[in-house]
């Protein structure tokens, strides 16, 4: 690359000017492909309900590209170092409403719509500026509460990704059993565990690329402890596009997809419509707000209040990308928290991001690149995020009773109901009850009593 044309990325990105430089930037891209790819397979197969199974290879193709589209508007539009892709909860959700039972492809047609329409509304509320509004409204307690919310979630995941953190009838969770499992069990679990060790210290050293380096260290053992090779192969590329263009691509726009879409067999009418495009929506939001709380405080990208910079463009990257997505054939496209991930790495701006959508663009053509990458090198990188963002705890002001019970609800909810966007807002639903209890509701605690009744309306009909 010449002097030049370095100058003119440079330029373009604000890379030196955000303390940043193309290597950081281009590792950071890489380190959040990693933390995020799994998306492309269990995406496809939490929507058609299998792997494998009737339109899977169409979703896997949608899924990319609202993947590609979704990471570039935020490369091009926002210059901000996040990724998009559709939601895991958004996913299930999705599945148990419009595909599961005998609904098939026709109701998978009819849930396009939904998603769709929640984007327009998204992308509405977006331009007018009203979701910047709710999400600055909210309490203090509430927004520095988030990032350290989303390190015990993003934590968790890892925890959970290679069975360090099990399923257990009794307690519902439990630390991996060690005594009696096979080695083929426990090695996933063990060989993310020394690879979390392995990026601390390396972090600790001021290492540059600590976390990058510890995922390619972690995927050498995990292979070697294992005993297995990676596997290369090109999937059936132009069957899968066929599929695509036959199922999914603008499946949203046909008339018999709208029909359905307010039908009383595929989402229980006009009413059962609403509620759906509603749910979709709220969760979007705050899922969004939360996950733009947490990785700019991790970044040091807030402003002078305490707010991500240009939250009203990367509002407009998370809602035009539930249109694309929508459009492509996949479920609503959001901003995913594993960016943190590429933040914890160095990445400051959009170029990251085009570096993530690039990895996306191979996963087009070779199909298992996302599977090379294994979950036991992927979660440590995770793990280390949520020890960064747990830092955050310190920002919070502990000196009122109902700030501490406000932020503990927003912290400790977003890991145990596995949803951003539950911690906010059983977060707000208890703010709301001590301040009016308390006789201390003012008038600009409006808008989040506004946001605690949107979440209430949610857990009573929305069923996500």
């Amino acid at each position: 690359m010449s002097k030049n044309s370095k100058s003119a990325l440079d330029k373009h990105f604000k890379i030196s000017e955000r303390g940043s430089n193309v290597k950081t930037e281009i590792i950071a891209g890489i380190t959040t492909f990693f933390a995020m790819a799994y998306i492309i397979v269990l995406g496809p197969n939490q929507i058609t309900g299998l792997s494998g199974g009737p339109f899977w290879n169409a979703v896997y193709i949608a899924t990319v590209f609202g993947a590609i589209l979704g990471t570039l508007y935020y490369a091009f539009y926002a210059n901000l170092p996040y990724a998009q892709a559709c939601g895991i909860g958004l996913n299930a959700f999705f599945f148990t409403s419009f595909v599961a039972g005998a609904k098939g492809v026709t109701g998978y047609q009819a849930g396009l719509v939904i998603v769709l329409i929640s984007g327009v509304v998204f992308l509405i509320l977006s331009i007018t500026g009203a979701r910047e509004i709710i999400a600055k409204s909210m309490p203090e307690c509430i927004k520095k509460s988030i990032p350290v919310g989303i390190g015990l979630f993003i934590a968790f995941i890892g925890f959970q990704n290679v069975g360090i953190i099990q399923d257990n009838p009794g307690t519902l969770v439990q630390f991996v059993q060690i005594n009696g499992a096979s080695w083929s069990e426990i090695a996933p679990a063990i060989v993310a565990l020394a690879g979390f060790f392995i990026i601390v210290i390396l972090s600790a050293l001021n290492v540059k690329g600590a976390v990058l380096i510890g995922v390619v260290a972690t995927t050498v053992i995990y292979y070697v402890a294992t005993w297995q090779l990676p596997s290369f192969e090109g999937g059936s590329i132009v069957g899968s596009f066929k599929e695509f263009f036959d199922t999914s691509f603008v499946a949203a726009f046909k008339p018999e997809s709208w029909k359905n879409a307010f039908s009383q067999e595929y989402v229980g009418g006009i009413f059962g419509a609403i509620l759906l495009i509603i749910s979709f929506s709220i969760v979007n939001m705050f899922d969004t707000i939360g996950t733009l709380y947490g990785t700019a405080s991790e970044a040091g990208m807030l402003d002078e209040n305490g707010d991500p910079i240009d939250m009203d463009k990367a509002m407009t990257c998370d809602s035009t990308a539930t249109i694309t997505g929508a459009i492509c054939g996949t479920s609503t496209c959001t901003t995913f928290v594993e960016s943190a991930s590429g933040v914890a790495a160095g990445g400051r701006t959009g170029f990251a991001s085009v570096i993530t959508a690039i990895c996306f663009a191979l996963c087009l053509f070779l199909t298992p690149i996302a599977s090379i990458i294994p979950a036991a090198a992927t979660a440590p990188a995770l793990i280390y995020v949520g020890v960064l963002m747990f830092r955050n705890v310190t920002n919070i002001d502990m000196t009122e009773l109902r700030d501490k019970a406000t932020a503990f609800l927003t912290i400790i909810m977003m890991p145990l109901t596995y949803s951003i966007a539950n911690g906010i807002g059983i977060g707000a639903i208890g703010y709301v009850i001590i301040t009016l209890c308390t006789g201390k509701f003012k008038k600009g605690d409006i808008p989040v009593t506004v946001v605690a009744l949107l979440f209430l309306f949610k857990f009573i009909f929305g069923g996500i």
